[in-house]
């Protein structure tokens, strides 16, 4: 397996992760326990972006052509209405 799978595979591993102590955070009752996944989620968002700089900067990942100032405000108020 070459660099680039390993990295975009973890990427992705890490994403879902994120995704399931998201709903853990907003499920658990236990304040400790929430405290508790909350800290592993900003751990985890952390390692993500300094992985996806890497892959950025090997070239391994290119994010989406930036947004138009005109493309954002009509998002803006479509999601405002």
């Amino acid at each position: 397996m070459d660099e680039k799978t390993m990295v975009n595979d973890v990427l992705s591993s890490v994403k879902s992760s994120l995704s399931s102590y998201e709903m853990a955070i907003t499920e658990s009752a236990n304040m400790q326990l929430r405290q508790t996944f909350q800290q592993i989620r900003n751990s985890d968002e952390s390692f993500q972006y300094e992985l996806f700089k890497v892959a950025q900067a090997k070239g391994y990942y290119k994010p989406a052509q930036t947004a138009s100032t005109t493309e954002i405000q009509t998002v803006k108020t479509e999601l405002q209405q």
